[in-house]
């Protein structure tokens, strides 16, 4: 069961791309149309939609909102709010559906499409092959004039609000923190939340035009947020992607934290004072296990899932868990928000450091991450894992190596053709011999040159 038009988050393209074009685009707006019309029969229709700052995204709203309107769906237009926020809007709105037009961590010339149901989470894989087949169905009527049905309704300001109520006005007074937010969605909405909360900010990717979204900044690019962390003596750092649902932060000697360490450092917090639901926390593959031997340290256990934030969440829900996130930055707190939400995350993390008193250096070494070694190979072919006889032998030798203390992962890259390979182990010596195994094999199997 393979999407053609969907990938991991949503659909994505380069602007001119086959899925990111006029035709193409008019008929998802169609296709949209009709499956609410199946899924919600007889009974008003309602979305609302979102974009981020990427000048791209007017037009393509537009074309999606043409093509709703010839099915009569009603459009709250949000105007440029994070995803988080679009997904807030679904269940405050009483919407059927959410769109948020964004290509997230991607440089200006990608742009997408994000989907919320009407609980404001993101569609299962088999809605989603529904969408598709109703995408190739449809065949919306040429050169007729549309009255969009479309109603104006900024929520910035609500969205803005929701996050004040989360810590006490002027409880961070006097910290100074650096923040990165892209260019993108949250170059307003973060900055009003911290500043409420009493921080001093020194603002970076805060002057968005349309073009500049992600150019070598963001959680993609930290760098610039982490040395700026360490020339003003900030208490930390905190960047976002373009969409605003990620974070990527540094401590107060501008060292860039591992993502599972921000999980972790949220986690163990939640565990000490009996919030995490379950006492489960739900990580992908990907996930350093160091975090695992973290949690279970301290009475948790750890669920793992595919990589995608979606995949963590549908597993959450399935285990009544309330907290879990992805290393890459995406962290779901669904206590406060139906999805990933960068904002929300950064204000868990500084709710606990102000409770402790602890900065974020003193924080992190909770988590003792194995060390890590990863690297690509590229591939004219992707024949199945299990096929492959030197790739699975090599799998059992570096498992008999680390015994249990790291792990293994090999996987094909959806998007690129690469093999991706990654060994975890208990000395960076004993990963770098594995990886190198692991390398052979694959070129073995493959009958590359070296």
């Amino acid at each position: 069961m393979n999407c053609k038009y969907f990938g991991t988050d949503g659909i994505r393209d380069v602007i001119g791309g086959k899925l990111m074009q006029h035709e193409f685009i008019r008929r998802f707006g169609f296709a949209l149309g009709r499956y609410l019309e199946k899924k919600f029969p007889n009974q008003p229709r309602a979305l609302v939609i979102g974009r981020d700052t990427r000048a791209s995204g007017v037009d393509i709203e537009a074309l999606i909102s043409e093509g709703l309107s010839l099915r009569e769906v009603m459009i709250y237009d949000l105007g440029i709010v994070p995803t988080p926020a679009a997904a807030m809007a679904v269940n405050e709105l009483n919407a059927q559906l959410g769109i948020v037009i964004t290509a997230s961590h991607n440089p200006a010339e990608y742009n997408g499409i994000k989907l919320f149901n009407e609980k404001g989470i993101k569609l299962t894989e088999q809605e989603e092959l529904s969408i598709e087949e109703l995408i190739d169905q449809a065949r919306p009527p040429q050169n007729r004039t549309i009255g969009v049905v479309s109603y104006a309704h900024p929520f910035e300001e609500h969205y803005v609000n929701m996050m004040r109520t989360l810590m006490d006005k002027g409880a961070i007074s006097g910290w100074k923190i650096v923040l990165d937010t892209a260019n993108g969605a949250t170059s307003k909405t973060t900055p009003q939340v911290l500043r409420h909360l009493g921080a001093e900010l020194i603002c970076i990717g805060n002057t968005p035009d349309g073009k500049n979204i992600n150019e070598c900044l963001g959680s993609e690019h930290p760098e610039k947020m982490a040395a700026l962390v360490k020339k003003h003596k900030a208490r930390l750092g905190a960047a976002h992607d373009g969409d605003g649902d990620r974070l990527v932060v540094a401590d107060e000697k501008g060292k860039i934290l591992d993502g599972d360490e921000v999980i972790g450092i949220i986690a163990l917090d939640m565990l000490q004072r009996n919030c995490l639901k379950q006492r489960k926390l739900v990580v992908t593959t990907l996930s350093n296990k160091g975090l695992d031997k973290a949690i279970e340290a301290a009475g948790g256990s750890v669920i793992r899932t595919d990589v995608g934030d979606r995949h963590v969440l549908y597993a959450m829900l399935e285990q009544g868990a309330n907290f879990g996130g992805e290393a890459s930055g995406h962290i779901i707190c669904s206590d406060f928000a139906s999805t990933g939400d960068g904002l929300v995350a950064l204000l868990r993390l500084i709710d606990i450091m102000n409770r402790k008193r602890k900065n974020l250096s003193e924080l992190r070494k909770q988590i003792k991450l194995f060390p890590s070694v990863a690297t690509n190979i590229k591939l004219f072919d992707k024949r199945p894992l299990e096929t492959l006889e030197h790739v699975n032998a090599a799998i059992n030798a570096v498992e008999t190596l680390i015994k249990g203390n790291g792990q293994v992962l090999v996987r094909y890259s959806g998007t690129e053709p690469k093999i991706r390979l990654r060994v975890e182990a208990k000395s960076k010596g004993t990963a770098e011999k594995c990886i190198s195994m692991l390398e052979t094999a694959v070129k073995k199997d493959f009958n590359l040159q070296n």
